[in-house]
């Protein structure tokens, strides 16, 4: 309930996840500790990814048939904490009042305003952002850009560098910021609503790892270490060709820079100059080079080892256009 620029929920009885998260069984124990059922509501695309042990019901729309569920469950919205995480709905004006009474929100894993939208992890890496800010927020017809309640922060330790390190330092920092919020909520205590700032802040688009990786080796170094970092692990890794005609389509990972070869040429720019068995050595147009373990081809195979001396990876700049000129959307039911 919101009331005084106040947020409540009075005599709470249910938690509804809206979404996916890995944290699911966590979250569920911390809620039956505080006494609160709790029910899990995902679409048919995000389904995949929770483990059957878990009960969970799936609906591609907020509608009628929501509400029904919500009847069926004795779930009253009132005295419900409605919870996205990573959900796939929109969520109209209307909705939010009819179906949810103003008791929906929102987890979104950036500093609000700044990085609304999706992708955080691979944005964050990509312009070398090393605070993690977890932000609980009211959701309202907007973008990400209801007021928040609240908040927690941390610097990322010097080890994460990839995505999935990131989100799993994330994710436990997320289960302390869940905790002090349910203790506050179970208390009955009031949560003061504070407004984003307008006229700062910035939108980034989802992004699609198959589509978006198309490494461009005309970048400069660290930007081409960070774009390579964004798109590894759990994602399949950055793209790229090369001139051996025996393979097509590659991913990279495990990569990062070097420094200690001799100096470079622009025209040097993604040749392996050398193979140390177990890691590559690849030319960049600046002085760094770049030690690189894991090639994959498109059968998912590290194909590193059958990799030569002299090859060339290369992007076509068709690949690298295509990639920015296609934006990508998710549905409830997947990639459109």
């Amino acid at each position: 309930m919101i009331k005084n620029n106040n947020f409540t929920v009075e005599n709470i009885k249910h938690v509804v996840f809206l979404g996916y998260h890995e944290k699911f069984a966590d979250l569920m124990e911390l809620n039956k500790k505080y006494g609160i059922k709790t029910e899990i509501v995902t679409s048919s695309d995000q389904a995949k990814l929770i483990p059957k042990k878990l009960d969970f019901k799936v609906f591609d729309n907020i509608n009628d048939e929501f509400k029904k569920y919500l009847k069926k469950k004795q779930i009253e919205a009132e005295n419900t904490i409605f919870f996205s995480i990573a959900a796939r709905y929109i969520f109209k004006k209307e909705t939010i009042k009819d179906y949810f009474k103003f008791n929906l929100i929102n987890l979104h894993e950036s500093r609000l305003p700044f990085d609304a939208g999706g992708a955080v992890y691979s944005w964050n890496i990509l312009r070398e952002d090393r605070i993690c800010c977890l932000t609980i927020h009211l959701i309202d017809e907007g973008i990400d850009s209801g007021p928040i309640l609240i908040r927690e922060r941390a610097l990322y330790p010097h080890s994460c560098k990839i995505p999935i390190e990131y989100k799993t330092f994330a994710d436990q920092k997320f289960i302390t910021l869940y905790k002090d919020f349910i203790k506050i909520i179970t208390k009955g205590q009031k949560i003061l609503l504070k407004s984003q700032a307008e006229g700062i802040g910035r939108y980034n688009p989802r992004l699609n790892s198959f589509k978006d990786g198309w490494i461009d080796w005309n970048m400069e170094p660290h930007d081409l270490i960070n774009f390579i970092n964004a798109f590894d692990d759990p994602y399949i890794g950055a793209s790229t060709k090369i001139n051996n005609k025996k393979f097509n389509r590659l991913f990279i990972k495990k990569a990062q820079l070097h420094g200690g070869e001799s100096s470079n040429h622009p025209f040097m720019q993604g040749v392996i100059s050398r193979h140390d068995k177990d890691w590559i050595v690849v030319s960049t147009k600046g002085k760094h080079m770049l030690l690189i373990e894991e090639v994959f081809n498109e059968n998912k195979k590290n194909i590193i080892s059958e990799l030569k001396v002299g090859d060339r990876f290369f992007t076509s700049s068709v690949e690298i256009e295509k990639a920015k000129s296609e934006r990508v959307f998710y549905s409830s039911k997947g990639k459109k």
